[in-house]
């Protein structure tokens, strides 16, 4: 089976990060940087959006040239914004499972290739993933589905199932006619009940069940 994963609010708790970059970006135009529940908010349809709602919530005018120059600034510095991401609890044991099951594994994320390929290499997970989807290397991001898509297409296609955090995620995964497990401890902004979803879960010791009846859902 497929098992699909997102990456900020779902594997890994890389908010502390963000929240460093966007507030150097935020100063650099003479504003206060971000609170970390900013962050957490604006975090999950991909670095334009999120550099967009920053420069929103501190009345800083937006025009084509001014968000391209702060997300240009802000590009610079998130590649190598690693050090205060955490892994959420249980995932190494989970991804491992997972592997040694047999499963192939895929990552998702509207998180920019380039901070995306430098987080795995630094938190020792890419060795876990036979693909990785990140922003930029399609021309569409989530809640598209293309991208959803691709990932099961790179992975030689067949069942699948999406794990996730957020709103973005799960519409993804609806869009595509891919079953979805929400992660209700990442960056969602909603209730639970109001998030499509077909498994929840908030502990990775959880997911191999769900990953267990997934499969005999589809078999």
């Amino acid at each position: 089976m497929n098992i699909i994963f997102d990456l900020d609010g779902t594997l890994i708790d890389s908010a502390p990060d963000i929240q460093t970059v966007g507030s150097r970006t935020l100063e650099s135009l003479g504003k206060k940087g971000l609170t970390l529940a900013e962050t957490r908010s604006f975090i999950g349809e991909g670095s334009t959006v999120f550099v967009s709602r920053m420069m929103g919530a501190r009345g800083i005018e937006q025009t084509p040239q001014t968000l391209a120059t702060a997300h240009e600034y802000f590009l610079a510095q998130y590649e190598f914004a690693v050090d205060k991401a955490v892994l959420y609890p249980g995932v190494i044991d989970a991804l491992t499972r997972f592997q040694v099951d047999g499963h192939r594994l895929g990552l998702c994320t509207n998180k920019p290739e380039l901070p995306t390929r430098a987080v795995l290499l630094h938190m020792d997970l890419t060795h876990f993933f036979a693909a990785v989807l990140a922003a930029g290397m399609m021309d569409s991001r989530k809640p598209h589905p293309a991208m959803l898509l691709q990932t099961i297409k790179n992975l030689g296609g067949g069942q699948s199932l999406y794990v996730g955090d957020s709103e973005v995620d799960a519409e993804t995964a609806t869009r595509a006619g891919v079953p979805f497990a929400l992660f209700s401890a990442g960056y969602r902004k909603t209730p639970i009940s109001q998030i499509q979803h077909d498994w929840v879960f908030d502990d990775f010791s959880l997911l191999p069940t769900i990953v267990a009846e997934a499969m005999l859902i589809e078999s």
